[in-house]
């Protein structure tokens, strides 16, 4: 990895000691090292717990998760149950920048730094906590999980068909990687606040509150006039046609149409149906709303007369928002996602290839990038402490 005075990256210099476990915390420590922060991973004795989660490898201390989430970071051993271990982590959070922590029973709080006596100690150092109910309030100390914050910030019961069971993907886990981007982004405003009051502060993250704050209007609906939103399957209560459609070769497609142009265009150039976009039929999306069932049939019967290349290049042609419905195996065979290199292959000393998202954003002047994959474990961790003092020891502190 190149050191800072050699890495022209943004967050280069930065030193971010990393002590949060699954999932979301991990993710804004990812994503901070793509551009450029030296991230320092500190595991318990007995290994991260993403190490072993998911699909494994030919190293059981490396599963493929692990390689993509920890990528970039180097991890350290220290056992917080010793007071010697404790002492260490110390010296480390004396230079961090940022700090990233489950809240409120943390690994810091087990060391006896809870957020005043971190604060304290710490002035100048972001925390960035992360749990599932936040650091405050009736449920705090209540165990989280990504599936649980889907469900508490009512993203599951929007979910599903009319009458059916709430769902909601078992895998990824949405609220827990949308944290950590909510995470990334409260360091960089708290980042900015230091530099101009020299300050640290407390990002305070709970996994259902992103997932509250993309609910769209469900929020203000309920607030203004006590209307509650149920599961409305692959469509919406606010435009039609708007869902999931099946085509002639068995396979499925989105279709967005949220104005009466789009559907007009559908209708008429599309579908060769331009009565249907009349004003005394489905044109004004009123109408269009009080005939959802007729509408969505409509336009479910004639997509299955199409293969799926075929609908995509018509309704493309006719300016309607159409998009295939992708596996991941669609993904790494579409032209587009290879055109932007959205997955990158880094070519690992021990295992060899391995095919990951890349870097997002895409920055013009100042990309991020892929150093290494998530690393093993270190055998000598007091070696590889020792080393990374030497590291930070060198940094320009001032």
């Amino acid at each position: 990895m190149a050191n800072a005075q050699e890495d022209d990256r943004p967050l280069a210099g930065l030193l971010v000691i990393e002590l949060a476990g699954f999932l979301a915390g991990p993710f804004t420590g990812t994503l901070m090292a793509e551009f450029g922060a030296r991230v320092v991973k500190v595991e318990p004795p007995q290994g991260d717990p993403l190490r072993r989660f998911g699909t494994g490898t030919e190293d059981p201390d490396r599963s493929l998760l692990w390689l993509s989430e920890a990528r970039n970071k180097t991890c350290l051993t220290l056992d917080l149950d010793r007071p010697e271990g404790v002492a260490l982590l110390k010296r480390l959070l004396a230079k961090a920048d940022v700090v990233i922590d489950d809240a409120p029973a943390g690994r810091l709080t087990a060391a006896g730094l809870d957020w005043p006596a971190f604060r304290q100690a710490f002035p100048q150092a972001v925390l960035v906590q992360a749990s599932g109910y936040g650091a405050a309030g009736p449920c705090r100390d209540r165990p989280g999980a990504g599936l649980l914050a889907q469900a508490f910030g009512g993203l599951s019961a929007l979910a599903g068909f009319p009458g059916g069971p709430p769902m909601v993907p078992g895998t990824p886990l949405m609220a827990d990687y949308t944290t950590g981007l909510y995470g990334f982004v409260g360091a960089m405003i708290a980042l900015e606040h230091r530099a101009r009051s020299g300050r640290g502060q407390r990002v305070d993250l709970a996994l259902y509150e992103p997932v509250l704050r993309q609910l769209d209007e469900a929020a203000v609906v309920f607030g203004r006039l006590g209307k509650v939103r149920q599961p409305e399957g692959s469509g919406t209560v606010t435009a039609c046609p708007h869902g999931h459609f099946q085509t002639r070769d068995g396979k499925w497609v989105a279709i967005a149409c949220t104005s009466d142009k789009m559907f007009a265009r559908l209708a008429g150039e599309a579908m060769g149906r331009p009565e249907l976009a009349g004003p005394d039929l489905y044109g004004p999306q009123a109408r269009r709303l009080a005939a959802r069932d007729t509408v969505v049939r409509l336009v479910a019967d004639w997509t299955a007369t199409l293969d799926r290349e075929a609908l995509l290049q018509v309704c493309v042609a006719a300016g309607v928002p159409i998009g295939p419905i992708n596996s991941i195996a669609d993904i790494f065979a579409d032209p587009h996602f290879r055109a932007r290199a959205d997955l990158t292959t880094i070519t690992d000393p021990q295992l060899g290839p391995v095919t990951v998202p890349s870097v997002f954003p895409k920055l013009s002047r100042s990309p991020g990038r892929i150093d290494h994959l998530g690393p093993p474990r270190a055998d000598d961790a007091a070696a590889a402490i020792i080393r990374s003092y030497g590291a930070m020891d060198s940094r320009d502190d001032g």
